[in-house]
């Protein structure tokens, strides 16, 4: 079992007034200021007028009446589950239940042997998921890399088959076309019994950008949301709006923006499919004012963050967020306080589901096995946080003080021995310990090199087969499989 569904909520950077404050003027922007669509959205925009919407064909705006947001987003489910293959690692969504995982879209990966920035393959993609599968405080799949070396339309049949084939965890992808997504929904359902097995639990789901920041909905991620809620399909709606750049340049700003475009994008969907599982997938991040790129490793990201939680439980709907984002090219100190600061934030604060929270780099630009390695410490660090101080009998050690008295000590108390092994966080093995002189003899190693010689120990291990051979063999006679093993 792994580290996740500890209860946060420790952490809330909002008052209950402002979150009250931003959630009524959210509501105000959608009904006064609206949103706007690409083309092709037609028979969307027929659903939301006759669902109670003032549609403006002129002005290519869509008018949201409060009443019915509130009754739209009072049918989402506040709690639902992302199941695991094997059952060992089921996310329990909702409230202040708190996991950690991978995601991304990375172009580029530091190679394990030469340390040097390649192309991702789809051989990254199975290799993250077997390291991830081995991660305590990993505790879901969600597709890292693009696999460069095969055409996009068969992107999301391999990148799901690989992962299958890499670990037992939920899987979360972002697919990028209709029919690749009913391709790889019948898939899917063949590896684990049947449809009707996968829509009872799902162990795929889908993640949407659904919003182009500013309140803009994005066609094929809405066309993709509709399909995923008819098959049964747990599905983010994902705004990332940069403050200064497609937000304002403040946190309020940024803030209010993205609940509007989240209670927009959920209101949609549950006009469609009432009762559809969704997580609320407000990612607020900051334009760097010089470069106008992305920046998501910064102190306030991770407030933002903790705040979209505080929002997403407002309106009582499991949320999805980011977390681990760097702007630091190798696993490095920048990396580390980048990491720890916007994880802990994350984990603190009670979010659902923190993508990203393990493996990225260089602005989501880049992964690293290693970084897998070493943000499973960091994420597990945050969750142990969670845990809280017990003061039970027990753990307040009154019976073992007296028996030991003054001047005496506790190596061989039997108290020690129970607690030894459950008090502290102990971690996975990548941070040292020992004394100069064991670290100089073992190699005065960096956690860096530690984590590619681990990363390097499970990859040699003999794959265990993901998916039952007999099946395997006739997904690659019936499908484009490039996965060779």
């Amino acid at each position: 079992m792994g580290s996740g569904g500890m209860t946060g909520d420790i952490y809330r950077p909002l008052s209950a007034d402002q979150v009250e404050t931003i959630h009524e003027r959210a509501l105000d922007l959608l009904e006064e200021g609206g949103m706007t669509y690409e083309e092709g959205l037609e028979d969307v925009l027929a659903l939301l007028k006759d669902a109670g919407c003032r549609i403006d064909a002129k002005r290519n705006r869509i008018y949201f009446p409060h009443g019915l947001v509130n009754e739209m987003v009072a049918k989402a489910p506040g709690e639902f589950v992302l199941y695991s293959r094997n059952g060992e690692n089921d996310l329990a969504l909702g409230k202040n239940r708190v996991y950690a995982g991978t995601g991304g879209a990375a172009i580029h990966i530091l190679d394990l042997d030469t340390g040097e920035a390649r192309q991702t393959v789809l051989k990254d993609s199975h290799n993250v998921a077997r390291i991830v599968d081995q991660m305590h405080n990993i505790h879901f799949f969600q597709s890292p890399c693009v696999p460069h070396d095969l055409p996009i339309e068969h992107y999301d049949v391999n990148i799901i088959f690989s992962a299958m084939m890499g670990t037992q965890k939920h899987i979360m992808l972002g697919f990028n076309f209709d029919a690749t997504f009913r391709e790889t929904y019948n898939m899917a359902s063949r590896i684990v019994g049947g449809t009707d097995i996968l829509r009872q639990k799902p162990v795929i789901s889908m993640s949407a950008c659904i919003i182009i920041s500013p309140l803009k909905f994005c066609t094929q991620s809405t066309r993709n949301v509709l399909a995923a809620a008819e098959l049964g399909i747990p599905t983010t709606v994902t705004s990332a709006p940069m403050s200064g750049s497609t937000s304002p340049m403040t946190m309020a700003g940024t803030l209010l923006q993205t609940h509007a475009e989240e209670l927009a994008a959920i209101t949609l969907l549950q006009a469609h499919y009432p009762g559809a599982k969704v997580l609320y997938g407000g990612l607020p991040a900051m334009a760097d004012m010089r470069s106008m790129g992305y920046q998501g490793g910064a102190v306030e990201c991770g407030m933002m963050t903790a705040a979209i939680h505080q929002l997403s439980q407002h309106i009582d709907v499991p949320n999805y967020c980011s977390s681990g984002v760097s702007e630091a090219k190798i696993p490095d100190a920048q990396a580390g306080w980048e990491k720890a600061y916007t994880t802990c934030l994350a984990v603190i604060s009670g979010n659902n589901y923190i993508h990203h929270a393990a493996g990225m780099l260089e602005s989501m630009l880049c992964i690293s096995y290693e970084q897998y390695i070493l943000d499973d410490e960091i994420i597990g660090q945050g969750c142990k946080i969670l845990e809280g101080i017990n003061t039970d009998d027990d753990h307040l050690a009154y019976d073992a003080i007296m028996a030991v008295g003054p001047g005496g000590h506790y190596l061989a108390s039997d108290h020690t021995m129970r607690h030894m092994r459950s008090e502290y966080f102990t971690g996975n093995g990548i941070s040292d310990k020992a004394s100069r002189e064991a670290w100089s003899e073992g190699g005065a190693l960096s956690a860096r090199e530690r984590a590619v010689t681990m990363a390097r120990e499970i990859l040699d291990q003999p794959l265990s087969p993901g998916i039952d051979p007999e099946i395997e063999r006739q997904i690659r006679k019936d499908f484009k499989i490039y996965l060779s093993i």
